[in-house]
């Protein structure tokens, strides 16, 4: 199963394009994969006789799973080639309890007690593997979810193939609905500088805590779906990395109101869709982000990573299923036009989910646009690694005050609307955000837009 995304985790095998017993050239398209990001056909990785699959129709596997067995043609058991991305992990034995090294002294850290009930639970016969889960065999959404809950994999009893963990053995930890092999307490590392992310977080809940279930004969339990479930971890774990700080400037759209009342029929006799606010507010955060370059970096090893080029993320809702972040590559170089024909062109293609690979990567900056639905303010959660989400909120005529050419003050009514930026004071401070969201007030208020357009 190849990596489709940087926080792709897993993939659903929608279709298989061959049959065991297809001759297949190298680079022929295989199979069709689906995962929270993108439905992408996968080629094959070598030429010859498809001889096994491993993975069914509507299976979910992870990320470097095996799928299936190309031969080379010459006999039904002739040399075979995996068809994926990389090998699966070997299987590697376990030492033998005694010869397991004793753990390092670990660095100081905040020791999470084991839940009261825990002395009563049962424990389970395991067989002994390496304290912090060195020479297991852990998938990368096991590995994920260990980290991000802080537990220890040799406390955990797998039931998989020869003891192996799986996903299920590790939410049933978490969910309480499993016992941990040793209840002995965990400890959980202190952020440094060189691991900035908080790590303490909440122990997980006991085995005998309740776990939420229907309140009334007629509520109905929606499981999460691989988006949802997606969407929940990598939100989750922005709040626990970044130190999210909330900023607001209320903008004025006059101008812009102005030209989309002058342009706004030939705009759409010309590209087929409405001229919004959005690719306004779009290029004035480009145009921002070219004199605040901070805001359009990453966070890195103590240090902060500044991107030349500005690829513009666009969040995107999938008509209520969920939410992806198609990117603008190059952002500084489009025109108005050219702005608003890319993000009509990327949520189309997200919405019927014709998206590649290429176009959900290297996001450097992301605006989340919620202003068609009379949004007052939306606090936005970055996009890892991100370090500054911006929201543009419904835009409204309300009475404001204009100076008149003579300098005298009036009341008159303009388009107002509120951007929201979400930033990581890890990164910046506030007077550099202030400074940002003033400059992108200034340019949508005095650019020439119908210039431009």
């Amino acid at each position: 199963m190849p990596q489709l995304g940087e926080t792709v985790t897993e993939g659903t095998i929608t279709k298989w394009l061959k049959s065991v017993g297809d001759a297949i050239a190298r680079d022929e398209p295989l199979f069709e994969v689906s995962t929270d990001k993108v439905d992408s056909e996968v080629p094959s990785p070598a030429a010859g006789v498809l001889t096994e699959i491993l993975v069914e129709e509507g299976d979910t596997v992870d990320v470097g799973a095996r799928l299936a067995v190309i031969g080379d043609g010459g006999s039904p058991n002739g040399t075979a080639a995996p068809a994926e991305t990389a090998p699966a992990p070997p299987v590697v034995p376990e030492p033998p309890a005694a010869a397991a090294p004793a753990p390092a002294a670990p660095a100081p850290a905040v020791v999470v007690p084991a839940p009261p009930s825990a002395a009563s639970a049962p424990v389970a016969a395991a067989p002994s593997t390496p304290a912090g889960g060195e020479g297991l065999v852990l998938s990368p959404v096991v590995r994920k979810l260990l980290n991000d809950h802080h537990l220890d994999p040799s406390a955990i009893t797998g039931t998989g193939l020869g003891g192996r963990i799986t996903r299920d053995d590790v939410e049933s930890v978490i969910a309480g609905s499993a016992p941990m092999a040793d209840q002995a307490p965990v400890p959980v590392p202190v952020p440094t500088a060189e691991s900035p992310s908080p790590a303490v977080t909440s122990p997980a809940p006991a085995p005998s805590a309740p776990v939420a279930q229907p309140g009334a004969p007629h509520d109905e339990v929606i499981p999460f779906t691989n988006i949802r479930r997606r969407t929940a971890e990598h939100m989750v774990r922005s709040k626990a990395t970044s130190a999210h700080t909330l900023m607001v400037k209320e903008i004025d759209y006059e101008r812009v109101e102005q030209v989309r009342r002058s342009h706004g029929d030939r705009f759409r006799a010309e590209e087929g869709y409405g001229l919004s606010y959005l690719p306004f507010a779009a290029r004035a955060t480009v145009e921002a982000l070219r004199e605040y370059p901070h805001l359009n970096a990453s966070v890195g090893d103590d240090a902060l990573i500044v991107h030349h080029d500005v690829n513009l993320g666009i969040a995107v809702d999938l008509d209520n299923e969920g939410l992806i972040v198609p990117v603008v590559h190059h952002a500084e170089e489009l025109t108005l036009r050219g702005m608003a024909r890319r993000i009509r062109d990327l949520a189309d293609r997200a919405r019927t989910k014709q998206l590649g690979l290429d176009d959900i990567s290297g996001g450097t900056f992301s605006v989340t646009n919620a202003g068609p639905f009379g949004t007052l303010l939306t606090g936005a959660i970055i996009n890892q690694p991100q370090v500054a989400i911006l929201s543009t909120d419904g835009v409204s005529r309300k009475p404001v005050v204009v100076t008149l050419p003579d300098g005298s003050e009036s009341i008159a009514i303009h388009s107002v609307g509120l951007a929201a930026m979400t930033f990581d004071h890890r990164a910046v401070d506030g007077a550099y955000v202030a400074r940002f969201l003033a400059r992108v007030s200034e340019i949508i208020n005095e650019r020439d837009w119908a210039g431009e357009l």
